[in-house]
């Protein structure tokens, strides 16, 4: 599906590269890419039962390295040799590959009907893993008046080749039971009365900073990490339940469940429902004069697609539009709501053989919580997805903004959680909702003049320099209203769009909500992070005059960084690069 993923364009030799705790903005990444030609790796896949029940984790499809010194457009090209095999290949990933599966993998279930739940021999294919390896654990959303809650499933795409089937898909045969990287990372957000379904995907560059985990099977304790990484190393921090975790301390999100998806199960389930429907505005040939390229060669319209040129489509960059992930990404977006159009209408489902051969290679494609290890369990859930039309689903990318060769979530990326924690709809059609913040902590606060506070100067933006005497200012009107221990941060170099609250730890909510009440700051804007050893007021740039605070007037549009698109536009043409038509 997904994301705009930022790669830095260099040469990496031999083994993949574990980074020491040092390490903090330069994370070790899986290399992804188009690899090969595409009578290669792409014409290998598997048959239908070619996996092996008994594989251990997801599967996918990854490439290497970018060349530094060859001309290309933004984010690396799209398909050499395995960079992990000494050679150069981009690193971009498959993400809609390994997000459609997830997201396939759960509708799959439910275009069968009630027949699966006699297959209990299904039930062996799913593997099993916990939910949250984290100490930080976010609380689920109070019900609204129905007694409903909404929905959040993680969908996780792994670079891991421990099965033979795999690695023919994505090559590097030497990197075979190497730590995995969560290269895909989508969550899937179904509100509370089920009318509606939101997609968030994050880049794999994302840097974000992985608490600390523990992997529930050898005991194994992964400490926080010290400085900011690749949000795709999470998943090599015992798990799945690592990748959760991150995703709850970045979002504030409560994560019901999460499904990791073998990469190689996706050119069967393509195969199964007939192929998809893709449209380009010209011939395309995605084919470099010096072979990179995925291959996929279309003719102008609309074609159905699948196996090997299913997965040229969805890696292909070279050729869509600037040849950037973000191209790459859009072309991603359009297949999958194709595939869940034709999940939902293809009449050819009616047959038992057909059922039969998708059910097996969905559940042999996935690595699920306990919340849903059985194909009962799976078919429920599916049963609420079915619920939602495709014009209510809307598929969009974390804003994102480049630090270096990477990337960070923007303020446009935290509008976009509070949406989701707020169970607004992004598609803006749902009836206006009244501000609900966070609720009350269940922490007790301390005495105001007991609550150390720091205040900082956080007022400086990209065209202003920081509000002179702002954190002397807040300071006095903190001890004038009795925080005794408020003390002012003398350090000009914080930056904050809007005023916020943040602590470090669930012992001390109740004390920072006491300090954002006593101001008049909303509770949504008092945040738990690891960034700050206490309570913390950071002044933001909304408040840089005067001594009342007063908040941002309610926004609840999703931002157009977000690149939303809605799943029922069956209209979408990819725009072809003049420079790759025939």
């Amino acid at each position: 599906m997904t994301q705009i993923g930022v790669r830095e364009n260099e040469t990496r030799q031999g083994v993949r590269h574990e980074p020491g705790p040092e390490e903090t903005e330069s994370a070790s990444q899986s290399p992804d890419g188009e690899s090969g030609s595409p009578g290669t790796a792409q014409a290998d896949a598997p048959a239908p039962d070619a996996e092996k029940p008994g594989s251990a984790a997801v599967q996918e499809k990854a490439a290497g390295p970018a060349d530094p010194a060859s001309a290309q457009p933004p984010g690396g090209g799209d398909g050499d040799v395995d960079g992990r095999r000494g050679t150069d290949r981009p690193r971009r990933p498959r993400r809609l590959l390994r997000w459609s599966a997830a997201v396939l993998a759960l509708l799959i279930l439910g275009t069968a009907g009630a027949g699966y739940v006699y297959y209990r021999h299904l039930n062996g294919n799913i593997k099993k893993d916990a939910l949250n390896l984290g100490d930080h654990k976010v609380a689920a959303p109070t019900p609204n008046a129905f007694g409903q809650t909404p929905l959040n499933i993680l969908l996780i795409g792994s670079d891991a080749r421990d099965t033979k089937e795999n690695q023919k898909l994505g090559g590097a045969r030497e990197t075979f039971g190497a730590t995995p990287l969560a290269d895909v990372q989508m969550l899937l957000h179904v509100s509370a009365d089920r009318t509606n379904m939101s997609v968030i995907s994050m880049p794999r560059d994302t840097l974000v900073k992985i608490p600390k985990c523990t992997d529930p099977d050898d005991g194994k304790v992964y400490a926080a990490t010290q400085g900011r990484t690749m949000t795709n190393q999470s998943l090599g921090h015992g798990g799945p339940g690592c990748t959760v975790a991150t995703w709850q301390e970045l979002t504030g999100i409560h994560i019901d469940h999460f499904i990791m998806v073998d990469f190689a199960g996706v050119v069967s389930m393509a195969d199964a429902v007939g192929g998809v429907p893709v449209c380009v505005d010209a011939n395309i040939h995605s084919r470099t004069s010096d072979g990179k390229g995925s291959g996929l060669k279309l003719e102008k319209g609309t074609s159905y697609i699948q196996g090997e040129q299913a997965l040229q489509w969805l890696r292909t960059r070279y050729g869509f539009e600037d040849g950037s992930d973000l191209a790459r990404s859009k072309a991603q977006h359009m297949y999958m709501n194709a595939m869940v159009r034709q999940l939902r209408d293809n009449a050819t489902l009616s047959s038992p053989n057909k059922l039969r051969r998708l059910a097996e290679e969905a559940t042999r494609a996935l690595t699920v919580d306990p919340g849903l290890d059985t194909v009962k369990k799976l078919y429920d859930l599916s049963g609420e997805l079915r619920e939602v039309e495709p014009k209510r689903i809307t598929m969009t990318t974390m804003p994102n903004r480049y630090v270096g060769a990477r990337v960070e979530p923007t303020e446009d990326a935290e509008q976009l959680f509070r949406l989701v924690r707020e169970d607004i709809a992004l598609d803006g059609k749902d009836k206006a909702k009244k501000a609900t913040g966070e609720k009350p902590s269940d922490d007790p606060a301390a005495a105001d003049d007991e609550i150390p506070v720091q205040v900082r100067n956080g007022t400086r933006t990209d065209t202003l320099a920081a509000a002179p005497g702002r954190t002397s200012t807040v300071t006095g009107l903190l001890t004038e209203k009795g925080f005794a221990q408020a003390v002012a941060d003398t350090d000009g170099s914080w930056s904050e769009d809007r005023t916020v609250v943040r602590y470090p730890s669930a012992d001390l909510e109740g004390d920072a909500q006491r300090v954002a009440e006593a101001l008049g700051i909303p509770f949504s804007s008092v945040k738990r992070s690891t960034d700050v050893s206490g309570v913390t007021l950071v002044v933001g740039a909304d408040w840089r005059t005067g001594s009342d605070y007063q908040a941002p007037k309610r926004d609840d549009k999703t931002p157009k960084s977000a690149n939303a698109l809605n799943g029922a536009d069956d209209k979408a043409c990819m725009k072809v690069n003049p420079a790759f038509t025939w």
